[in-house]
């Protein structure tokens, strides 16, 4: 099968840890492993996400004495590509010698009006209580919100319109090629009246854009791989329950949280929907159990998993 893995930001920096690059080096080998049992069975994709990095480098910049102004966030998003990207590269060399392993810079097209741009909701960076979040917004101008019992800083996040490089990645998957590509969602870009890139002021959720680069590149299947093993009924009230295996038209009867788990529903019922094809949200190191349909939340167009043909 040919798959797409968006792997989320906690997979990378886990909640209350320091954003050190040991730290974050051991977790992204930790994870690569895992996904490399993958990459030896299927063609693999992998996206990636770089909320809590992105943060970092934008708290850096915001308080750095010799910048006339902070990096602009396409920059931003582009410099977590490059640092993360090598830490999978080598990752996924060390874990499959021999293999043929790229990372490259990638850009997502968005609209300039869309009106995300007036709401932002995509969080960055790290975890603050109340107190000192509100301390920073007043201090460096920032919009914040809870998450969960924490809060953070939240920036625009426009959907995704179309990766860039689309068809240079297609081609290297089909060379037999495992892709790092698109992290964080990609760098946010417009085109203009002359067909000109340039960049903007956001940070593009990496599950719509995981979930708009696996149907361009005719995916078999699109996993979210995170923190938890399934999709929560209720979540938080005595009622809550797992979702082991479902559908697009049950899940989006369910109201989930705007940011955390809705954007990865909606990515996935968007992939499902448009391919008629397999996505699924799971624990990371269930990955291989995922596919096999023994783990996660798995969404297909009938609820039925594996196919007989698939595997």
């Amino acid at each position: 099968m040919r798959v797409l893995v968006a792997l989320g930001g906690n997979a990378l920096m886990k909640r209350g840890e320091k954003p050190d690059a040991d730290t974050q080096r051991a977790n992204v080998a930790v994870a690569l492993k895992t996904l490399s049992k993958v990459a030896e069975r299927h063609e693999l994709i992998i996206t990636h996400g770089n909320g809590p990095q992105v943060g970092v480098l934008a708290l850096e910049s915001t308080s750095d004495p010799n910048l006339t102004k902070p990096y602009p966030f396409d920059t931003l998003v582009a410099e977590t590509q490059g640092m993360i990207g090598y830490w999978m590269l080598q990752a996924l060399q060390n874990a499959l010698p021999g293999r043929q392993v790229i990372s490259i810079i990638s850009q997502t097209l968005v609209s300039a009006v869309d009106p995300a741009f007036d709401d932002p909701t995509k969080f960055v960076g790290e975890v603050y209580d109340e107190e000192e979040a509100r301390k920073l917004a007043e201090e460096y101008g920032w919009t914040i919100k809870p998450d969960g019992q924490y809060w953070r800083r939240v920036v625009p996040s426009p959907k995704p319109q179309r990766v860039v490089e689309t068809r240079l990645i297609r081609k290297l998957v089909r060379d037999g090629v495992t892709v790092v590509c698109a992290g964080g969602g990609g760098i946010p870009v417009i085109r203009d009246e002359n067909g000109r890139l340039s960049g903007v002021e956001a940070v593009i959720d990496k599950d719509l854009t995981g979930s708009l680069l696996a149907e361009s590149l005719e995916c078999d299947a699109f996993l979210i791989l995170t923190d938890v093993p399934r999709v929560m009924r209720d979540f938080g009230t005595p009622r809550q329950s797992e979702i082991s295996h479902t559908t697009p038209h049950e899940l989006r009867s369910i109201d989930f949280p705007a940011g955390s788990m809705g954007p990865k529903v909606e990515a996935v019922c968007r992939f499902v929907e448009t391919t008629g094809d397999m996505a699924a949200i799971g624990k990371l190191d269930e990955a291989m159990s995922i596919l096999e349909g023994t783990a996660g939340t798995i969404i297909t167009p009938n609820a039925t998993w594996p196919l007989s043909s698939t595997l």
